[in-house]
């Protein structure tokens, strides 16, 4: 069998295969030894990064900070760390970072312009990081959706509903919202719309329900319950019933409070408004 540099003639268009194999093989080795070193150098550095993000969060949670602030800090951290160690790696092959970078930041133009509605939510994000209309934890209401919220990222916020559906909405909706927090404060109002017959005396009505109030758990002596005549109906006078208590237990105190009325009004007597219902033409 002929072997390669019998077939290959040595002349000016062909080199011979002994000098080949001394240009190549350098080269090869060179290719080689960085190749290691690249792949030596991903996985430390990836451990390094991996150990100063586990350290940065022990130093965040040390100093009792916000969750959503730790969030973004430790995300804005591993992203540059990983930014560096791919440069370093780069800079193994002998890749020029300077023109890299320069092609990077067309990319970046190219990206922005096409994925505009991310980083919008990415600008909405800083805006609630800054201003922090909510935290981690409070009940809340935004873009229609009423929750308990669960973790603001970069490009979007998290919350859990109450039926524990989990609802991730864009932070550029969350911010161009109406944001209603109910744990800003330290209690709320329970709105309830009494409708009483137009024979009970409000007075009465009044009293009864203030003392079906009273039986309650966790309902606030101050302020006191409020119960008023809010509007006259057709069927008769139309009470507001407003206890008030802390946002925890907001539907606790609305269930058993409806509950404690409705037992009260029939332990007392109280007749059913008449609903009138409207004749349909012929």
């Amino acid at each position: 069998m002929q072997s390669l540099s019998q077939i290959l003639p040595a002349g000016p268009a062909n080199l011979p295969i002994s000098q080949i194999e001394t240009l190549l093989l350098p080269r090869l080795a060179d290719i080689s030894l960085k190749l290691i070193g690249a792949i030596l150098l991903w996985f430390v550095g990836r451990w390094v990064i991996g150990f100063i993000n586990r350290a940065l969060l022990r130093g965040l949670l040390s100093r009792a900070m916000d969750a959503t602030l730790r969030t973004w800090i430790t995300s804005i951290v591993t992203i540059g760390l990983n930014i560096f160690l791919i440069i370093a790696i780069l800079n193994i092959f002998g890749i020029e970072t300077t023109s890299l970078a320069a092609l990077v930041a067309a990319g970046g133009l190219a990206i922005g312009a096409a994925w505009s509605g991310l980083l919008s939510n990415f600008a909405a994000g800083v805006f609630l990081i800054l201003f922090k209309p909510f935290r981690v934890g409070d009940v809340v209401a935004v873009a229609g959706i009423s929750g308990t919220v669960v973790e603001v990222t970069m490009f979007a916020t998290t919350l859990n509903t109450a039926d524990n559906v989990r609802t991730t909405i864009g932070n550029n909706a969350v911010s161009t919202s109406i944001i209603q927090n109910f744990s800003a404060n330290p209690y709320r109002a329970v709105d309830l719309r009494v409708q009483l017959a137009a024979s009970i005396a409000p007075d009465e009505a009044k009293a009864v329900a203030r003392a079906a109030l009273s039986g309650i758990a966790n309902i606030l002596a101050d302020p006191s319950p409020v119960t008023e005549i809010l509007e006259f109906a057709e069927a008769g006078p139309r009470l507001v019933v407003r206890p008030f208590c802390h946002n925890d237990h907001y539907w606790q105190v609305a269930y058993e409070a409806q509950m404690a009325i409705a037992t009260a009004f029939v332990d007392a007597g109280f007749p059913q408004p008449s609903v009138s219902l409207a004749s349909k033409p012929n």
